[in-house]
């Protein structure tokens, strides 16, 4: 878990903004440290790059947890994007933990990966990246539950609280003051994300 928690919180995103052009992706107009903040100011090539690491952070602890431990391996992925969304080195500021999420759910459940990556890419596509991604979210334990059982529900929603719960705080983790920016939050991401219609969920 302390493996897990370690490698989630560095972050590698903004290390290689400030490594690369010196910016410090807090700074920027989302405000998140995240892989589409990176991709925004250093280009595709940078964001690759960055996003195999953070896929490598996602899968470490359920790597170490084994196949015969999915629970914790589970736990052990979200005490890792935990690391990443609230990062000590960023002073509790971090991404969103998708691309840690798919890293972890490839060595977990491979079947949630692909619906994620759906759920990006569809509403990437539509210009509506933060409720594609919540759509994928939630429906996460049901798919889980279906092809893995009562350990498979467990494993979902596991995985997905963290994600969850930075939506709903965002860069401020702040609960919002209203009723409506908390559904604001939870389905476009946007809550805190500076002046752009969307957060960039990553």
């Amino acid at each position: 878990m302390a493996v897990a928690f370690a490698a989630g919180s560095v972050p590698v995103a903004n290390l290689t903004a400030r490594a690369l052009v010196g910016v410090d992706l807090r700074h920027t107009p989302t405000g998140t440290p995240s892989g589409s903040a990176l991709y925004d100011v250093t280009g595709f090539g940078p964001l690759a790059a960055a996003g195999a690491v953070e896929l490598a952070k996602g899968a470490l602890g359920p790597v170490l947890a084994g196949r015969q431990r999915p629970l914790l391996g589970a736990l052990a992925a979200a005490v890792a994007v935990a690391g990443h969304n609230w990062s000590p080195w960023l002073r509790g500021q971090g991404g969103r933990g998708i691309s840690l999420l798919l890293g972890a759910t490839a060595a977990l459940a491979p079947e949630a990966t692909v619906v994620l990556g759906l759920g990006l890419g569809v509403g990437r596509l539509r210009g509506r990246t933060g409720a594609g991604t919540l759509v994928a979210l939630l429906c996460l334990p049901a798919l889980l539950s279906r092809t893995r059982g009562r350990r498979g529900l467990a494993t979902g929603c596991l995985l997905i609280a963290p994600v969850l719960v930075k939506r709903l705080l965002g860069n401020e983790n702040r609960l919002p003051g209203s009723w409506s920016a908390v559904v604001r939050r939870l389905v476009a991401d946007a809550g805190g994300a500076g002046p752009g219609p969307e957060a960039h969920p990553r």
